[in-house]
């Protein structure tokens, strides 16, 4: 059984609990579920820098990556003030010490779009991610079927949430559907979590023109980003490169700030 293996099958057993603790009746009475929500999309079109900032504590590949006693509410509140697009909260907590009160307080404190980052396998986890204030969920491609990601999307639709399908390889481009806002590609193999930094290179040119395209993992270098959006790319989700250092929301504005620059004079 490799790492992804492991995740789903815990993933599947943690659903099933939280389907009897917290029936779909008491999520729809969160106090998030009526709120409008906001809209990653029109962020990343309207920014310079289309920067997506994660909160990641720990990672199946890395370990612990920041394990100071900085809390979410001032990392995300420091994100917020760097000008971010919008901000990444993990929720899975076996593998990467993830909650979804960490969502949770983000959403009481930032006025920007909050992906909700995890390992989505049931229409429960979309309802859930509508009542701990997400405004955007993410479905991978390499655990869903097609069909999957065309039901899970149209739902995701009807809670007024957007979607990311993350894309992996070649052959998962085939289950790009409809009712989806932007494609990700994701340097990391969700079977080694090893990272590949031509990956979105090769696949860019795969990804039909109507979505956004957004790159992730092992992103940490402006130049690099700076050819990634000469291939189209208009979002990108950094989490590591901030997260492993003491003050995460110095280095993201440090980042932005050289990013900006960078644009400005390439122009």
């Amino acid at each position: 059984m490799n790492i992804l293996e492991k995740i789903i099958f815990i993933k599947q057993k943690e659903v099933s609990k939280n389907k009897i603790l917290h029936p779909i009746k008491k999520l729809e009475n969160s106090s998030f579920f009526e709120r409008k929500t906001l809209s990653l999309v029109k962020n990343i079109r309207i920014s310079h820098t289309g920067i997506i900032a994660e909160f990641k504590c720990k990672s199946p590949s890395k370990g612990i990556i920041n394990n100071n006693t900085t809390s979410v509410e001032k990392i995300v509140h420091d994100y917020e003030s760097a000008g971010v697009s919008g901000i990444s909260i993990l929720t899975d907590q076996h593998f990467f010490s993830g909650e979804n009160e960490n969502l949770k307080k983000s959403r009481s404190i930032v006025s920007i779009p909050i992906l909700r980052k995890d390992f989505i396998i049931d229409e429960y986890q979309i309802i859930e991610s509508k009542s701990i204030g997400a405004d955007v969920i993410l479905l991978i491609a390499g655990i869903l079927s097609k069909n999957q990601i065309n039901s899970f999307s149209k739902l995701a639709k009807t809670l007024d949430l957007e979607v990311i399908i993350e894309i992996h390889n070649e052959f998962e481009v085939d289950k790009i559907t409809d009712n989806l806002d932007i494609v990700g590609i994701n340097n990391r193999s969700l079977q080694t979590f090893t990272v590949d930094y031509d990956n979105c290179f090769r696949l860019s040119s795969k990804i039909p023109n109507n979505y956004i395209k957004i790159a992730e993992s092992g992103i940490d270098d402006v130049n690099h980003i700076l050819k990634l959006r000469k291939q189209g790319f208009k979002g990108f989700l950094i989490g590591e490169y901030f997260m492993k250092e003491k003050d995460p929301g110095k280095i993201c504005q440090f980042f932005l700030e050289s990013l900006s620059k960078k644009i400005l004079m390439n122009r």
